[in-house]
């Protein structure tokens, strides 16, 4: 029997190093399947529980909120553009013109764990933002894409117009924010090994290993 890694992964689906990271786990998950059995779960983070419907232009909002340059943003999305492309994840940060509010984009990945679709919404939320500039708080764009997830578009339709899961959304991002989690992504092995920041695929694969080798059966 395949010793099993249980992975907690805090990210956002506006976050550029979390679409790095959180493809780059899956390929590694892929590589290691024949030796390890891995548990992935999304855990929520927002990176700007205070924005405004509407959002705020990328650019601006990064210039504003981490003081930098608006050359030293550009020389940073080339950063990640090319990282992107190292690992299959395509970045159109043209197209991604805005930081918008994810907090009903992480009710419907809360939900969608119980409909074993978790892992796909993610994947489809992250290209839908990065690739094709999609707004993730938009509750029309948020259903259909829903639908492209197989999850139903009624009852994602009927989460998006309650506080469905918010409860359970905000008790999960004050249970990482208390144990230090400031900045993602992140990732919680077992419960009690921290990995922080975006990793290589290798890199991934090492920890997993690791993981694994410490939680098998004496």
């Amino acid at each position: 029997m395949r010793p099993s890694v249980r992975v907690d992964f805090v990210s956002d689906v506006v976050c550029p190093w979390c679409a790095l990271g959180a493809t780059a786990l899956q390929q590694a998950m892929v590589n290691v399947a024949g030796e390890v059995a891995v548990e992935l779960t999304f855990k929520p983070f927002e990176l700007n529980p205070d924005m405004p419907a509407e959002g705020e232009h990328a650019v601006k909002h990064m210039v504003r909120k981490y003081g930098r340059s608006a050359e030293e943003v550009a020389s940073r999305n080339e950063m990640v553009i090319a990282r992107g492309k190292a690992i299959g994840f395509a970045f159109d940060l043209e197209k991604r013109s805005h930081f918008y509010n994810t907090f009903d984009a992480h009710r419907l990945l809360f939900w969608a764990i119980t409909q074993g679709r978790q892992i796909a919404l993610k994947s489809i939320l992250l290209k839908a933002y990065f690739t094709d500039g999609q707004n993730p708080s938009d509750h029309e764009t948020l259903v259909r894409l829903a639908g492209d997830a197989g999850l139903s578009t009624d009852r994602a339709r009927q989460v998006l117009a309650t506080d469905e899961f918010a409860t359970q959304v905000r008790e999960q991002e004050g249970f990482y924010l208390e144990r230090g989690i400031s900045s993602v992504p992140a990732m919680l092995l077992n419960g009690r090994q921290m990995v922080s920041g975006s990793q290589s695929v290798k890199e991934y694969e090492q920890v997993l290993r690791q993981m694994a080798r410490e939680s098998a059966p004496a």
